[in-house]
């Protein structure tokens, strides 16, 4: 097959698996959230692909709702495969420009995310812990901020919008901030706690929720950098090209089947790990703590996306460096290191 038929394929086939699995998260959110029926009902009904068959038929808008979520699926795979058609001259590594930057936006906005959610929670659950809250906000919206699911409705998820527009126009990833408010935070546990003898839950809440943040979204924003560890024992020996085959043949066989792992455990159902958490708003049991444990399940998600992602980026990437395109080049930090000092 030659460049120019590979070409398309190539980019075809990592849009539309990109596409995929944002369709797979957000078909996610409407079947759990919104209560749509979901393709394993309305396959099972139909007969197709060995789906056992609901116990009630789906009728009227549900049925509506099932093929929806088909037309979800199907729709951007092939507005995908006709703008690549009418875009035969662009290159992969522009396509994978553009996966990374959708990284970094999610990243970024997740980061965004839990700096307001720890600050605001923080300071609602000491208010709550010292009595204040009623004196405050008075004693109805007390009593609901003393709900975890009233206060992830109407308190979490607000910031997280917000955060999301913020993304947008924020180029930072921030993490250098982040890593410097865990220290903050992890100080001040010291300084209360020794100097005043004062300590509560929350305050630790708020270092672990803040850590786990860090660890996690940084982690696509690493791949791209070279920043993870490998081990190099016969990689360093490679020409780029063989670099090149090694990267895109570790990034499909182990890279995205790791993420999709992730996504289709925790999101397969309303009891598994990330789902049953976030939809029960579930908090901490040692008391007067932040209402934050249930987005640390989300972590997971945002993590599996976003390196789903940039995988599929660095697929590209490397794929142009075998098929010679102009600029494709692997990333080399000391290079970047030698740019910076000069």
């Amino acid at each position: 097959m030659n460049n120019q038929l590979l070409k398309p394929v190539l980019r075809v086939m990592a849009l539309s698996a990109a596409s995929v699995a944002l369709i797979f998260v957000i078909n996610n959110f409407l079947i759990f959230w919104w209560g749509w029926p979901g393709l394993d009902l309305l396959f099972g009904q139909l007969g197709w692909f060995g789906f056992e068959a609901p116990r009630a038929n789906l009728e009227g808008s549900r049925l509506i709702l099932g093929w929806l979520q088909i037309v979800l699926y199907l729709g951007p795979i092939i507005l995908i495969t006709v703008l690549v058609l009418q875009t035969s001259k662009r290159t992969i590594l522009a396509d994978s420009e553009v996966l990374s930057r959708l990284a970094s936006y999610i990243i970024r906005s997740a980061f965004w995310a839990v700096l307001f959610i720890g600050i605001v929670d923080m300071v609602l659950s000491f208010l709550r812990v010292e009595g204040l809250l009623s004196a405050v906000f008075g004693d109805q919206l007390a009593k609901d901020l003393g709900r975890s699911t009233w206060r992830g409705l109407y308190v979490h998820y607000p910031l997280i919008f917000i955060s999301f527009i913020i993304g947008y126009f924020s180029r930072g990833l921030g993490f250098i901030w982040l890593a410097l408010l865990i220290v903050a935070a992890e100080l001040l546990i010291v300084i209360t706690r020794f100097v005043f003898s004062y300590e509560q839950a929350f305050m630790g809440d708020l270092v672990r929720f803040w850590y786990a943040a860090l660890f996690l979204f940084a982690s696509a924003y690493t791949l791209i950098k070279e920043g993870h560890v490998r081990v190099d024992i016969i990689y360093t020996g490679f020409t780029d090209r063989g670099k090149a085959w090694s990267n895109v043949f570790g990034t499909i066989l182990l890279g995205i089947p790791v993420c999709w792992i992730i996504l289709t455990s925790g999101l397969g159902g309303k009891s598994n790990s990330i789902n049953a958490p976030m939809l029960a708003y579930e908090v901490t049991q040692s008391g007067y703590g932040m209402f934050v444990k249930y987005l640390m399940a989300g972590f997971l998600l945002v993590y599996a996306l976003s390196m789903m992602m940039q995988f599929i980026s660095y697929f590209l990437q490397n794929a142009a460096i075998l098929l010679r395109e102009p600029g494709a080049k692997l990333y080399q930090p000391e290079q970047e290191a030698s740019g910076a000092s000069s």
